[in-house]
């Protein structure tokens, strides 16, 4: 059947050829594998190639398993699809769930003596088995860390290979007992439910090493000061056979330090420590600056011929920086340096992870920076690693999700502790990287609506009874994370109300003003239980884009407001009924001022609750993120950019309510009575690392007709919060809007806010 009858007793019996000459032969098939320039201390590592481009593929069943991964199969009808991609992007597979058949022809000059010859697949959407020129290498699960076989003896016995990948990504369904790794990627209401995010979403790469192969390098910094770096560093080495080989570690290109190690043959697992006296250390944005320090390891070896001089086999790079995280009682620290952190949820650039370029995923960073934001937390997923490059550049943190996303079966649990000691060994590096969490939202339940109580004690009393996900599943994977890496604080799960053992609690999901209650209420909550809002990491509001061609398509085929909105609840996460309790649709003249009072309420919500975790700043709170940056997607969404990073008007409130100086006032309620006397507390907030020692705060109180003015005066130190005064008020007789404005002035610093109530009359009169 396959061209290479007996490849199997080729291999036993360790069959080979003589190495290649070095040259290129022309190839109609697929690329070939070049041989690069290369010093003589590099001779083995001469070739490399990303497999990208077009591939071949096909809906994946037991014939195409038989005969669809050797050389000799007729693919001329197979589909063509692009690697890296999704294969829902191709045509004839828009409507699949797969699995997929990918097939690709390459040819590579032979292996060199000494050498040894892997493929590595990049990133795989979500399993994959693999197959070369008809020889079965091995499955693989997880798609966000690399997989890599061993193609040796293969890549000896000729020049003309295909790969053959089968891709699986079975769809989820509902909210638990989900079996993938995927977090948000599958069945979540930020996405179309629908969609399958499965197949080769990053390059795969051929290409030699000498005898002992690097698997995984680890580079951690436990802890540094301006003394001293402490690095932790741990590898797996895959030796073809037992040898002495030294291990040399280079910081900025020179060498740091060597260690002989004795290896046995196939995989070995080493760990050593380095100090770097008198590091540059790196900072978030708000603290400092951003270096950089380029860690290498080298595994040196000596060839198995006389008077041959030692080798290099394989170099591993990381890119870090040098710096000590700590946390207290959800207070972070950087370097010793404490820093209440305003973020917010970042989710997947793109629905498809193969479908964001860089410079989009970057952009989601860097505007991130321009809100005034410290912090992001990648919600539900592991992104594209240019995202970790940019926060370690731009000084920018990350709270760390791992996919586990709502309920998971029983069958993910071995699974899940070792992908999340893959995520330590992918992005332990990142300094960015300040907080693993191991599962989001593991009870599966949302938010009640506050007139239904029975709803509202149910998911409460949820949280609190024991459950395989957070009570078993949690542990375990919380037990992997801290087992990888200790340099970070490490959480159960996110979204969790105190239970037993853990009656500190952990981060919350608090959504008053959407959810349940309103958007006030979360001041008067964080009175009653402050550990509650210690870091809040999701709260805001559901507003629909300015850019949104599903809802033109809707406003053509429907009238207003006879919409689809079972649709749009499916397709694109429209929350029928938080929109019908708060805005419903009937009651508004036209879309366009539907679609603006709905902003305008996420905007009041987003603000309000910004502006109370801040005033709270270390009493108890040690931040916030609000849910969410910008859509992967077109949705209907909390998010404060669409999928073309379009603003909606929360964005401009946001970037004023986390400014660095900024004077706020209590919230004035909705409406007020004519003759009812008011008061509002007034207070200045700092973020800066130096006291401000006299800032003038005045403050207007204005009516149709008249106004009242009041002066405060006082200082506030550094990185902290003061009340400068009390607006103390008799509501004026004119009914309508009585507006509050506040300016702070301090130096050359200047800062507004503003503030509105409308004035009524008392009931009954």
């Amino acid at each position: 059947m396959f061209r290479r009858a007996g490849i199997l007793v080729c291999l036993l019996v360790g069959a080979g050829a003589q190495a290649g000459n070095g040259t290129i032969r022309p190839d109609q098939c697929g690329p070939t594998l070049t041989t690069m320039a290369t010093d003589s201390a590099d001779r083995w590592n001469t070739t490399r190639r990303e497999l990208t481009g077009r591939w071949l593929s096909a809906e994946a069943d037991d014939d195409i398993r038989r005969y669809g991964i050797g050389l000799d199969t007729d693919d001329q009808n197979w589909e063509p699809v692009e690697v890296p991609g999704h294969w829902r992007d191709a045509k004839k597979f828009a409507a699949s769930d797969g699995p997929i058949m990918y097939r690709h022809r390459f040819s590579a000059d032979l292996p060199a003596d000494g050498s040894r010859r892997w493929v590595t697949l990049d990133g795989i959407f979500y399993q994959a088995d693999v197959w070369l020129d008809g020889a079965y290498l091995g499955d693989r699960e997880g798609y966000f860390f690399p997989h890599t076989f061993d193609i040796t003896a293969l890549s000896k016995l000729d020049e003309e290979h295909v790969l053959a990948v089968e891709v699986t990504c079975a769809p989820h369904s509902g909210v638990n007992n989900r079996r993938n790794i995927t977090g948000v990627f599958q069945h979540w209401d930020g996405l179309d439910r629908h969609w399958n995010p499965g197949g080769i979403w990053r390059p795969i790469h051929v290409y030699d090493t000498g005898p002992v192969r690097i698997e995984r390098l680890r580079v951690l910094c436990r802890d540094a000061d301006s003394r001293r770096a402490h690095l932790r560093l741990s590898s797996h080495l895959d030796s073809d056979t037992q040898r002495t080989v030294t291990v040399r570690t280079l910081v900025d290109g020179d060498v740091h330090d060597e260690q002989d190690h004795v290896l046995a043959s196939g995989e070995n697992q080493i760990e050593w420590n380095i100090d770097i006296s008198e590091p540059a250390l790196w900072w978030p944005y708000a603290l400092g600056e951003q270096p950089l320090t380029d860690i290498a390891v080298e595994v040196v070896v000596t060839p198995d011929t006389p008077d041959a001089a030692p080798e290099v086999s394989d170099r591993r790079e990381r890119r870090t920086g040098l710096r000590q995280v700590s946390w207290d009682k959800w207070i972070c620290s950087i370097n010793g340096e404490q820093l209440f952190l305003k973020g917010a949820n970042v989710l997947p650039t793109r629905a498809g992870l193969a479908n964001a370029d860089d410079g989009a995923v970057r952009r989601d960073i860097e505007l991130a920076v321009e809100l005034g934001l410290d912090a992001v937390r990648m919600h539900g997923h592991i992104a594209n690693r240019e995202v970790y490059r940019a926060a370690d550049e731009l000084g920018v943190l990350i709270l760390q999700d791992f996919p586990l996303q709502w309920g998971h079966a029983r069958t993910v649990r071995w699974e899940a502790v070792g992908q999340a000691k893959a995520a330590v060994d992918t992005l332990g590096h990142h300094p960015s990287i300040i907080q693993w969490t191991a599962h989001n939202d593991p009870a599966a339940t949302t938010g009640a609506d506050r007139s239904d109580w029975k709803k509202r004690t149910r998911t409460v009393l949820a949280q609190q009874l024991p459950s395989w996900n957070k009570s078993v599943l949690d542990r375990w994977v919380k037990r992997s994370f801290e087992k990888a890496d200790s340099t970070r604080e490490t959480v159960a799960h996110s979204g969790v109300l105190p239970h037993f053992p853990q009656l500190s609690g952990t981060d919350t999901h608090i959504w008053f003003g959407w959810h349940q209650g309103k958007a006030e209420d979360l001041a008067r909550f964080a009175l009653r239980v402050p550990r509650l809002v210690r870091f809040v990491s999701e709260f805001g509001a559901h507003a629909p884009p300015y850019t949104a061609p599903f809802i033109d398509e809707q406003l053509r085929n429907h009238d207003w407001p006879d919409l689809d909105w079972a649709g749009l609840d499916v397709e694109y996460g429209y929350q029928r009924d938080q929109f019908e309790r708060l805005f419903p649709p009937d009651s508004f003249e036209s879309y366009e001022h539907w679609r603006d009072t709905t902003q305008l309420y996420q905007s009041h919500v987003l603000k309000t609750q910004i502006e109370t975790l801040r005033r709270l700043k270390y009493r108890p709170s040690g931040g916030f993120c609000f849910y969410a940056l910008a859509d992967p997607a077109p949705v209907i969404s909390a998010s404060i950019l669409d999928h073309e990073r379009v603003p909606k008007d929360a964005f401009a409130v946001v970037q004023a309510a986390c400014a660095p100086v900024l004077v706020v006032a209590d919230q004035p309620p909705a409406w007020i009575n004519k003759g009812d006397r008011m008061k509002l507390d007034v207070h200045l907030i700092s973020d800066l690392r130096e006291p401000i020692d006299f800032a003038v705060v005045d403050a207007i109180a204005s009516w149709a007709g008249g106004e009242q003015r009041w002066r405060f005066g006082g200082s506030v130190a550094a990185d902290d919060v003061v009340k400068v005064g009390t607006i103390d008020l008799v509501v004026p007789d004119t009914l309508g809007e009585l507006a509050i404005k506040l300016t702070v002035t301090a130096g050359d610093i200047t800062s507004h806010n503003r503030y509105t109530t409308a004035v009524t009359l008392p009931p009954g009169s």
